[in-house]
């Protein structure tokens, strides 16, 4: 295979605990583009193979801000400028009346903006990843522990990787086609 239809190596691991030290070695010998699947949430793989952003909350911050300012700017735009009503003597701009729908956009957009914004950094739906052309990857779902490593990584050289994949002693080690 040409090295442009390879997606990377994927080695398989018989634990969890020998998946998480394969990812902390791949992580500090400068593979950074890496990942990991195994059957069920392993505790501390995450931060070894390197995951530290995570950016859901900003983007629930900015859809929340923008839900509060759509909602209070829409109140102000139709109460004091489009159809301005003195009712019991009340300013046009009465701010205080405005706080209820306020909040509950700010908690509308927020909510929305953190099930897309999460949707989308996560990459999904995803129906189809490279991985499934591997025939041993359906043990993930029951019992195969397994680590990527991207072709796209800048230290990715398809011999060297797999002479430094082999040194972690996994079960199988697999070329991934794109």
């Amino acid at each position: 295979m040409s090295e442009s239809s390879v997606y990377g190596l994927m080695a398989e691991f018989d634990s969890a605990q020998e998946l998480i030290a394969a990812a902390h070695r791949t992580h500090d010998a400068g593979y950074y583009k890496i990942d990991a699947f195994s059957p069920f949430p392993i505790e501390g793989l995450a931060e070894a193979i390197g995951f530290h952003k995570n950016r859901v909350p900003f983007v629930v911050l900015v859809g929340g801000i923008i839900g509060g300012l759509s909602g209070y700017l829409l109140q102000y735009y139709v109460a004091a400028i489009t159809y301005p009503t003195n009712i019991g003597g009340r300013p046009y701009h009465s701010w205080p009346s405005f706080m209820i729908v306020t909040f509950e956009m700010t908690i509308l957009f927020a909510g929305l903006s953190a099930v897309f914004g999460m949707l989308a950094l996560n990459g999904l739906p995803m129906p189809y990843h490279p991985v499934f052309n591997v025939p041993e990857f359906k043990k993930a779902s029951e019992n195969g522990f397994f680590l990527v490593v991207f072709s796209t990584d800048p230290k990715y050289d398809d011999a060297r990787t797999r002479e430094f994949l082999k040194g972690l002693a996994p079960r199988l080690i697999s070329e991934v086609p794109s």
